[in-house]
């Protein structure tokens, strides 16, 4: 049978090809614009870190000045999206710039800024605490001083404990509780450190100066904890017995002065732990032992 002279030729016409591949190119082009018009930050970042970690890309290019360059579709095309982008929030511009260098002598002064508020703030705190124990300080009770970061409140065995014993006296809760006032709203480490003179003891309770040093700086802290909701994790234990006394042990006087009690406000460590200041670590050589 022969064809039909009227019928069209089988297939596709020849012009229908090149016109499928026009709009297949065109169809690239314009998700190729949308593409770059609305990248995702997050995700380039880290597919590119991705890609540095596999293939090993050079993470410095020692340059004299940052590239700096100006995007077409980041200025004149703005994606519709709801949230707003990080792309979205940078401001590109071909401008120079003067590129800022913290110098050694920057830092440096940096660091004693830091350094003198910190101070200042610490000896406001502590005559604070002085006005709040000023009648106990007169009494001879309670003495209040600073030691660079650190506050230092000394309760001296006078009206606080018996000779040989670690318990309170009865009559001395009103000067803890402005105590534990004060220590509440301090902040860094608690230290609570306790101290004897260089008499030798051994009773029943305690089996030497450790012992008795170590049992009357637990009083204080337990007493401490339990009047306020203070975080334990601040607080430290020390017993030193006779290892750091005030004066020499030389006298009855002397003995008495020795034997004591120290709540210090050590702010050096909170200071340094702090990641948030505009140092990022501050170096000094700070002793645990409290020296007059």
């Amino acid at each position: 049978m022969s064809d039909c002279p009227k019928c069209p030729p089988v297939g596709a016409p020849a012009w229908l090809a090149t016109f499928a591949d026009l709009m297949s190119l065109l169809m690239c082009f314009f998700i190729l614009l949308l593409s770059m018009a609305s990248m995702d930050v997050v995700k380039f970042k880290k597919v590119a870190d991705s890609l540095k970690e596999a293939f090993g890309v050079q993470r410095e290019i020692q340059v004299e000045q940052i590239p700096m360059g100006t995007s077409v579709i980041e200025q004149h095309f703005s994606p519709g999206q709801i949230q707003q982008t990080p792309l979205e929030e940078i401001r590109q511009s071909t401008e120079e710039e003067k590129e800022q260098i913290d110098t050694p002598e920057d830092m440096d002064i940096a660091k004693q800024k830091v350094i003198e508020a910190t101070l200042k703030e610490i000896a406001d705190e502590a005559e604070k605490i002085k006005q709040k124990l000023n009648a106990e300080i007169e009494q001879g009770l309670v003495t209040v001083e600073t030691n660079g970061f650190r506050i230092v409140i000394r309760i001296n065995e006078k009206g606080s404990f018996s000779s040989a014993s670690a318990v309170l006296k009865p009559g001395f809760e009103p000067v803890m509780d402005k105590i534990t006032e004060s220590v509440m709203e301090s902040k860094g480490k608690v230290i609570v450190a306790g101290h004897t003179d260089d008499i030798p003891i051994k009773t029943v309770m305690y089996r030497s100066n450790w012992e008795l040093s170590s049992s009357r700086a637990v009083t204080v802290a337990q007493y401490i904890l339990e009047k306020q909701h203070i975080d334990p994790h601040r607080f430290l234990i020390e017993g030193h017995a006779d290892t750091h006394p005030l004066l020499p042990n030389d006298s009855p006087q002397n003995r008495a002065v020795n034997r004591r009690v120290e709540i210090v406000l050590a702010r050096d460590e909170a200071f340094l732990n702090d990641r948030n200041q505009a140092v990022e670590t501050l170096q000094m050589d700070a002793t645990p032992d409290i020296k007059p």
